[in-house]
């Protein structure tokens, strides 16, 4: 088990390296998270959604996602609480401090799931979530040393050396947490070094002696880490470059499944940036991305205290296009109904206007793949599903894609704003190629699962030169 010495150290890019490293070795390996926090979720085989994280170490397994590789995912919809999905689908609404009475049943349910994967491959890598260090959470802890004591499972803890003091954070996690949770630690790295490695030789020794745990290497920076999907929103990514197609996407507060962005980045003609809180809508830009959510009305709001409302009149004045998946294709619309509170408190909230649609929020969430064809190219695409509501009125004759002959989304008579429900469709390299060659980018429709296969193996040799990958993978039990 990797768990960290606080979030966003890198665990879910360890993980995935280890199972690529561990499947190109011959071993039968799967990749495992108790529980996760997460609104970016991945669709599963079984029609349930698990956490991105877990999709991506499944990739590099070599196997399909399915819902016992991340039993629990916790769906934040306010700062104070959370969707509780169990086993691929939602159960419950819960608020934080409420959270820690679902525990001791969530965690037979965990615990079935891994000893389902223990039975059925070789090797399971199991990703904590946060840090063990919070140990105010200790009690009934389901995603660290609860688990892995409950699971008997060896822990390996990273620490984030680009963060600073990561001395401490080792040294200070053994601290505070108990003697019985620190002799499960098997041992430590460090993630992120850049630099000349030589540099800590002596900080690596002062965390050996202190400790008394071994270390398994330092690893450096993995410049290609942009390329592979990110799980945290703290991590939304932008091109690398400035030039070519500009294409915006709202950083809403609860942004979700922004994945869909990833294979744009990618793209040689496409410029994506993020357009976060406090800044405006570029006035050159040419398509506006409002992703999904997990907040719709709130998020809705959100926009608003931005004045984004206003710079999308503006840009639509302009001749720009705004495309909205999933929660934001509902945010286009005329209004958004929740009368049984489903995503908060019932209610109904004023949309942006800019589709003629209406939405209503029902407790029945739709999870599933779906083939699709984009209804102005032709072209064929997968998507999935992941979502509550459904809507209705007169743009939906107009509908951005087929499905099994069916309308889905809605076009705008001048066809400036589209929506749809259905996420990664940037995903298939020929419908990316069509869509942004109908607004004037070429594309070579370069393969983008290749891409991300490609970084996987790099990854994996990147572990593998830095780390001591063969006598981490011989802890097992």
């Amino acid at each position: 088990m990797i768990q960290g010495t606080g979030s966003n150290v890198g665990k879910s890019l360890l993980v995935a390296g280890l199972c690529r490293a561990a499947r190109r070795r011959g071993v039968r390996v799967a990749p495992f998270k108790p529980q996760n926090m997460s609104n970016n979720a991945a669709v599963t085989v079984e029609g349930g959604e698990i956490g991105r994280a877990q999709a991506l170490q499944a990739l590099a397994s070599g196997l399909q996602p399915r819902v016992d590789m991340n039993p629990v995912l916790l769906k934040p919809e306010t700062d104070v609480g959370a969707q509780v999905v169990v086993l691929g689908q939602r159960v419950t609404n819960v608020l934080a401090r409420d959270y820690a009475a679902l525990k001791p049943r969530l965690l037979e349910q965990v615990l079935a799931s891994f000893a389902r994967m223990k039975d059925e491959y070789d090797l399971v890598v199991v990703e904590g979530a946060g840090s063990p260090a919070e140990v105010n959470l200790r009690q009934g802890d389901i995603a660290n040393m609860g688990f892995a004591r409950a699971a008997g499972v060896p822990v390996i803890l990273a620490g984030d050396i680009e963060r600073g003091g990561v001395i401490a954070q080792l040294v200070g996690t053994q601290a505070v947490i108990d003697p019985a949770d620190a002799a499960t630690v098997a041992g430590f790295l460090i993630n992120r070094f850049r630099g000349d490695p030589r540099l800590f030789d002596e900080g690596y020794r002062v965390i050996e002696r202190s400790t008394g745990w071994p270390g398994f290497g330092v690893l450096p920076h993995f410049p290609e880490a942009w390329r592979l999907p990110a799980e945290d929103a703290l991590d939304l990514p932008e091109s690398p470059g400035s030039e070519g197609l500009k294409v915006v996407c709202l950083a809403l507060s609860r942004i979700a499944n922004f994945d869909d962005l990833d294979p744009l980045i990618q793209e040689p003609g496409v410029a994506l940036t993020m357009l976060r809180p406090g800044r405006v809508l570029p006035g050159d830009t040419d398509l506006v991305i409002l992703p999904g959510s997990k907040s719709t009305r709130g998020d809705l709001e959100f926009l608003r205290a931005q004045g984004w409302d206003v710079d999308l009149a503006a840009h639509r004045r302009r001749g720009g296009r705004i495309l909205g998946i999933c929660g934001g294709y509902q945010m286009l619309g005329r209004i958004l109904r929740d009368p049984e509170g489903v995503e908060g408190p019932p209610g109904e909230t004023q949309g942006l206007g800019l589709l003629e649609i209406e939405t209503e929020m029902t407790p029945r969430k739709r999870l599933g793949e779906t083939q699709a064809v984009h209804c102005a190219t032709g072209q064929e695409f997968q998507g999935y599903e992941i979502h509550m509501g459904r809507s209705h009125g007169p743009d939906r004759t107009r509908p951005f894609a087929a499905v099994a002959g069916r309308p889905e989304g809605a076009v705008s008579p001048d066809g400036q704003v589209s929506g749809s429900y259905l996420h990664g469709m940037f995903r298939n390299d020929a419908f990316r190629a069509a869509y942004l060659n109908a607004l004037g980018t070429a594309s070579d429709a370069r393969s983008y699962d290749a891409a991300v296969d490609r970084t996987l193996d790099g990854l994996a040799d990147h572990m593998e030169t830095h780390l001591d990958v063969t006598a981490l993978l011989a802890l097992a039990r």
